[in-house]
């Protein structure tokens, strides 16, 4: 069989398409959720000037797929140190450098954490030899739903994707460099994420009223079980992953699942802390008489991350936990970012509500265990930053490297505007799916 026609094939069958660099898949789902501006906000041509983090390049698979073809039809078995043999239909993943041109191979240990059954098997493939696109190269199972392989390979980085059965792994080829160790947790089910009350009446002793908390769980989420997930708050949960919320709402989960397929934002867990009549006292920076601030940051840190962090699968530290919103919400963010950064390392800051104690706050801000900033605004009867970004600026905030400012042109004051948004600021705070 000639090898454009087992390409054609491959492709048929529903095998990634290594050649082009996505390697997603049937990735192409996630443009499917009808999410404004398609997967990120850069879509819309919005910021184009700010040369914000976001777009729509995918996280990984740009190479050029298989490494001008070299390794289609190389055997993986031989005797560097790799698993001899292996098993039917499939090379080894260890081996000699088996034809690779020019380099120095060296061992690259890849783990596969994933739940699977007796019967399944975890297979592996990648662009250069003595891994192929078109044979599975083995894996060793190991204890605690892990799978193993160490391949010799001299490329100074190559491209790999695990298979499950004869089921690719979905989103883009994950990309290591000669000589690394990386675990990876995968998935080969499941295109998005699901969206839960998580508790339907959540009561706190610093606040009088009671307050619904919703979640969002990523795409990976129900499907591996081993993997565990950074956690961003959000405030005003309401109205982020409801499309009859005002404006339409945020779409924080169409987002997100579609970010889920190109890999170009980490997974994360978002929890959405419902808002109430109190909205404004609860999200004013302080402790007065019209300013409930301080309880509630008290809440969210000392009741209800705890419960968080008990019922769901969550990487509960200080570099994995943010928290964002907009407006009122907005301006908590930023409040509790600048005040608790043993707790939150991420904030965004969406037409942020400025005055009161806020600036001052984050003036005081100093050290290096601070949090990493995203702010924006839009052109149209909403809230400027110049003020805030120049308070971050004041207190060492570099542009590009721990804040982004973004002014959106002609973008308003709703959920529509911040929807848009979304993406990128997520791109620029928890970044692409790594590796």
């Amino acid at each position: 069989m000639s090898r454009s026609l087992l390409l054609v094939l491959l492709v048929a069958c529903g095998a990634p398409d290594p050649m082009p660099g996505d390697g997603g898949g049937q990735g192409g789902n996630g443009g499917g959720s009808g999410f404004a501006g398609g997967s990120t906000a850069v879509g819309t041509g919005f910021a184009g000037g700010t040369g914000f983090a976001g777009g729509s390049a995918t996280a990984g698979g740009t190479a050029g797929g298989v490494a001008g073809g070299s390794a289609g039809g190389a055997t993986a078995g031989g005797s560097a140190g790799g698993r001899a043999g292996g098993s039917a239909g499939g090379a080894t993943a260890g081996g000699a450098a088996g034809g690779a041109a020019g380099g120095t191979a060296t061992l690259t240990t890849i783990y596969v954490h994933y739940p699977s059954t007796p019967s399944q098997t975890v297979w592996l493939r990648g662009s250069d030899a003595p891994l192929s696109w078109f044979s599975n190269a083995t894996m060793t199972k190991l204890p605690n739903d892990t799978w193993s392989a160490s391949v010799n390979v001299t490329a100074a980085s190559f491209e790999f994707k695990p298979m499950l059965d004869a089921a690719w792994s979905i989103g883009p080829n994950y990309k290591v460099n000669r000589g690394q160790t990386v675990d990876i947790y995968p998935r080969f089910v499941n295109y998005n994420g699901r969206v839960t009350k998580l508790i339907n009446a959540f009561h706190s002793t610093h606040l009088t009223r009671d307050r619904g908390v919703w979640a969002y769980l990523p795409a990976s989420y129900d499907e591996n079980t081993t993997a565990r997930f950074p956690v961003l708050y959000m405030h005003d949960g309401q109205n982020l992953m409801d499309t009859n919320a005002p404006f339409g709402g945020w779409k924080v989960d169409q987002a997100l699942n579609a970010a889920a397929q190109d890999g170009s934002i980490r997974e994360v867990i978002v929890i959405g802390v419902e808002s109430t009549a109190d909205r404004i006292f609860e999200y004013t920076a302080g402790s007065s008489s019209s300013a409930g601030g301080d309880a509630y940051r008290s809440l969210l840190i000392d009741e209800l991350k705890p419960q968080v962090d008990s019922m769901l699968r969550t990487l509960p530290g200080r570099a994995t936990t943010g928290i964002m919103g907009s407006s009122m919400g907005g301006h908590i963010s930023a409040y509790i970012a600048a005040t608790r950064p043993d707790v939150f390392s991420i904030t965004g800051d969406m037409s942020t509500t400025v005055f009161g104690i806020l600036l001052s706050t984050i003036g005081n801000i100093s050290g290096t265990n601070r949090a990493r900033v995203y702010v924006d605004t839009g052109t149209v009867d909403d809230n400027s930053l110049d003020s805030l970004y120049a308070k971050y600026l004041s207190v060492g905030y570099v542009e590009g490297v721990d804040i982004r400012k973004v002014v959106q042109q002609g973008a308003e004051h709703n959920e529509s505007w911040w929807a848009q948004r979304f993406p990128g600021a997520m791109k620029f705070l928890f970044g692409a799916r790594t590796p």
